[in-house]
């Protein structure tokens, strides 16, 4: 086929709504990435929290996020794509409008009336409610509103958006941040949502669904939830596979505080954690076609390793052992002057190296989950496999906020937590390898490992 022919394929093989959803999924991702860039340096200074509170809030936060996508895709074939869309991204909105506004006078008397813990809890919990729904609409769109000929490019297109919105979310927020105020990055993300909201009322048209699909009920996602969990083999798979988001998501739990406590107090750690995706966009397809003959189990293990090492690089570097005494101003960007501190390069150094071990092992989890499932009962396994992520982050929350406490305010040695972090993830692996030796499950004999 002429590139011509291709091209006109590519013109003809998407139906708008995949336009829509992909776009919306981008500024979805930049709303997102963004508060999260800041939100351990939010809670940890501008309310105050304990580094064990934040981590926890953050591990909370993170953790409900990432579970409830094993009903969002539920609810968005019950209630259709567009209205569970559209409602996602109006809760979205909200939640983080009241994030931005958990410091304002006008919730004052709410934060008088209960403790402030419980308070920023319970505002956390209406924007972690929305990305459950988000990724599964987008997603199914993704594949309802591209033709077959076109659909794998669809698909790539769709995590090409997801990583730009990653990249520039944190940027965003650093910006916000150092221009009108820490507060003001949630309320950013808020419009971001919300004119998303908008855009899905006015120019997202339902995806045609065949005749043959039927949407599960409620109840029958319920039952299939109980199905897979009754399979222990596979949910010990997922649990072992937990340690590897531990490690991972410290990035925005551990770092920021280890950073801004520890190390540069003023340290742009929100502008640099945009490294992994800014990495993941330019390296992806190299790294998938060097490790393209590695077995599925071992190149989740080599992933697991690599990115576990990354933080050996925090740990050994001597900058990590003094605070730093200052920084030096080097650029001035979109009029705003901002610095690139010491600490800068090994942070860039240890996230690039965190990146591609992501990079190693998501495809070929994402393929080995898929085959392990059994036959007729794929898209329910393949919900389970945003599951240890959320493990990850409620493990990984209360563990890197106590490490960055005990090693830093009691031991006064921060950059040993860095030890810890690395050894969960060297741990992972171990158990990963002795998994797959001898007790992996049976439905994976026939998977590439």
């Amino acid at each position: 086929m002429g590139f011509t022919e291709r091209l006109q394929e590519v013109k003809t093989g998407f139906q708008s709504s995949f336009w829509v959803a992909n776009i919306s999924e981008l500024f979805e991702r930049l709303a997102y990435y963004g508060q999260q860039a800041v939100l351990a340096i939010f809670l940890s200074e501008q309310l105050h929290f304990s580094q064990q509170q934040t981590g926890d809030l953050i591990g909370y936060f993170g953790f409900v996020v990432w579970f409830l996508p094993i009903l969002g895709g539920t609810l968005a074939d019950r209630f259709g794509f567009r209205r569970a869309l559209a409602s996602a991204y109006m809760i979205l909105a909200f939640g983080y409008f009241l994030m931005g506004s958990l410091a304002s006078p006008w919730m004052a008397p709410i934060r008088n009336s209960l403790p402030l813990y419980w308070v920023v809890l319970i505002v956390l919990m209406v924007p972690a409610m929305g990305p459950s729904v988000v990724k599964p609409c987008v997603v199914g769109t993704t594949g309802l509103a591209a033709s077959e000929n076109v659909r794998s490019l669809g698909y790539s297109i769709y995590y090409t958006l997801v990583n730009v919105g990653g990249m520039l979310g944190p940027i965003v927020a650093f910006t916000i941040r150092r221009s009108i105020g820490i507060e003001n990055v949630f309320r950013v993300s808020a419009l971001s949502v919300l004119l998303m909201f908008f855009a899905t009322l006015f120019f997202f048209k339902e995806p045609k669904v065949g005749s043959e699909k039927k949407a599960a009920s409620i109840a029958a996602a319920l039952t299939n939830m109980f199905k897979v969990l009754a399979n222990f083999r596979f949910m010990l798979f997922l649990l072992i596979f937990s340690g590897f988001w531990v490690v991972f998501w410290q990035e925005f739990i551990a770092l920021p505080l280890f950073i801004r406590r520890y190390i540069s107090p003023n340290g742009n750690v929100d502008l640099w954690i945009a490294t992994d995706a800014g990495a993941v966009m330019a390296l992806q397809i190299i790294v998938t076609y060097a490790t393209r003959k590695i077995k599925a189990v071992p190149a989740i293990i080599l992933g697991i390793v690599v990115s576990s090492l990354s933080w050996v690089a925090l740990a050994l570097h001597p900058r990590s052992h003094t605070l730093a005494a200052g920084t030096e101003k080097v650029l001035s960007w979109v009029n705003i002057h901002t610095t690139i501190d010491a600490a800068a390069p090994m942070v860039i150094i240890a996230l690039v190296i965190l990146a591609l071990g992501e990079m190693i092992q998501s495809p070929r989890y994402y393929e080995y989950v898929s085959r392990l499932a059994p036959k007729g009962q794929q898209g329910t396994y393949m919900g389970y496999a945003f599951l240890p992520i959320g493990i990850g982050f409620l493990i990984g929350g209360a563990t890197g906020g106590r490490l960055a406490h005990h090693f830093g305010d009691v031991v006064h040695q921060p950059q040993r937590m860095w030890w810890i972090i690395s050894a969960i993830g060297f741990l992972t692996a171990a158990l990963m390898l002795i998994y797959n030796k001898v007790i992996r499950p049976a439905e994976s004999e026939n998977v590439a490992s």
